[in-house]
């Protein structure tokens, strides 16, 4: 037996420290991880900022749609239909005789829009929305007659023509009417033909300029140096929270490839503004994740108010003189229900804030005061914003 076999070797000095080493390790960067999880999102470029210029176009036309089955514009009420009808039979060559009374039930005056998009070319089809302008029941089963489309500048870039698919339904018959969804509007898909393009010069120079989506300088600078990163020092330079300057290849044909690339990009975007977005007309609340409160109490109570009224004949003796008078007996009662006090901790999340108002049993019309109230106790880490 080899005597060194047996022998004991010293324990090493880093196996004896590393085990007990690793689990403080892997607790700080469990740590570095969640906060940085809790003050960015991962996102790529694209999701964040758009390249200037390359944009879409509104269009805009005027037409008429034809084949209703009786649901057409009242021409007593909308002349306007009568003379685009008159036009468009002289312009295949019909007179109308002057005087004319026209009862067009089947036909409709619509506005057709549309939006073309951005590098589209002549020959690409996209989707137009058609909407009655008279007074139409419905553009169910309707054909839109062949409609110039026109851009801001008054040039036509592109025609609408084809049957219409509208989403609802009604009947009505003795008085009694039943309706589904909207009938004065529909959809025709790929129903306009694009025949001109609109050039789009955001390739031409030798910067291209990225507007950031959301204001932030942070994400601006972000934005910049993974460009920067990826491309080279000097390729992104961020000008303001809103406008980061990219300068573009030399070669015209290896600037497509690069925009590819740089907006893919990942980045660490920062974290929205808090903010609540109130709309008191529909009792509507929208708060982000980013929403937060400081400690607070909040109450909340009901008062309802009950008013009924009792009629109360009044008659004079059976050989009176007076009149039989009507009067009515009114009892108010007012009942006030106790307000359930909630705490709130410092640093509630969105959940903790939902919860606890739904605990208080509070309707959306209430959640508009008692956010505003918050607010103004200076509680609400967010900013307000009403529609």
């Amino acid at each position: 037996m080899n005597p060194a076999s047996t022998k004991s070797r010293p324990t090493s000095s880093r196996t004896a420290w590393w085990p007990g080493v690793l689990p403080w390790l892997l607790t700080w960067a469990l740590l570095g991880l969640l906060l940085a999880a809790s003050t960015a999102h991962a996102a790529r470029i694209k999701e964040v900022a758009a390249v200037q210029g390359v944009r879409p176009n509104q269009l805009v036309g005027y037409g008429l749609v034809v084949g209703l089955d009786g649901t057409g514009d009242q021409t007593t009420q909308t002349p306007f239909t009568a003379q685009s009808v008159n036009s468009m039979l002289a312009q295949l060559g019909i007179t109308v005789p002057p005087g004319t009374s026209m009862q067009l039930k089947n036909v409709a005056a619509v506005l057709v829009t549309a939006v073309l998009p951005p590098f589209a070319q002549p020959g690409q089809q996209v989707d137009v929305v058609v909407s009655s302008v008279g007074n139409s029941k419905s553009l169910r089963g309707g054909t839109l007659v062949a409609t110039p489309l026109k851009g801001l500048d008054g040039q036509i870039y592109a025609m609408a023509q084809g049957n219409l698919i509208v989403g609802g339904a009604g009947a009505s018959a003795g008085g009694s009417k039943v309706q589904i969804n909207h009938l004065s509007a529909g959809r025709i898909p790929l129903g306009a033909s694009i025949e001109r393009a609109v050039p789009t010069p955001a390739l031409d120079g030798a910067f291209v300029q990225l507007d950031i989506t959301a204001t932030g300088f942070g994400t601006s600078r972000t934005v910049a140096r993974a460009i920067n990163a990826a491309k080279g020092d000097g390729t992104a330079q961020a000008i303001d929270g809103r406008v980061v300057r990219v300068r573009l290849p030399v070669d015209a044909d290896a600037r497509v490839d690069f925009l590819a690339d740089i907006e893919n990009l990942p980045i660490m975007a920062d974290r929205p503004a808090a903010r609540v977005v109130l709309n008191p007309r529909t009792g509507s609340i929208v708060m982000n994740e980013a929403v937060t409160l400081g400690a607070c109490a909040v109450a909340h109570g009901n008062l309802a108010v009950t008013i009924s009224s009792t009629p109360v004949i009044s008659q004079p003796n059976a050989f009176g003189q007076g009149q039989t008078v009507q009067a009515e007996k009114t009892d108010i009662s007012i009942t006030q229900t106790g307000g359930a006090i909630v705490q709130l901790p410092a640093g509630a999340q969105l959940t903790d804030v939902v919860r606890a108002l739904n605990a208080l049993g509070a309707t959306p019309m209430d959640l508009l005061a008692i956010l505003q109230a918050i607010k103004s106790a200076g509680a609400l880490n967010a900013e307000l914003e009403v529609l």
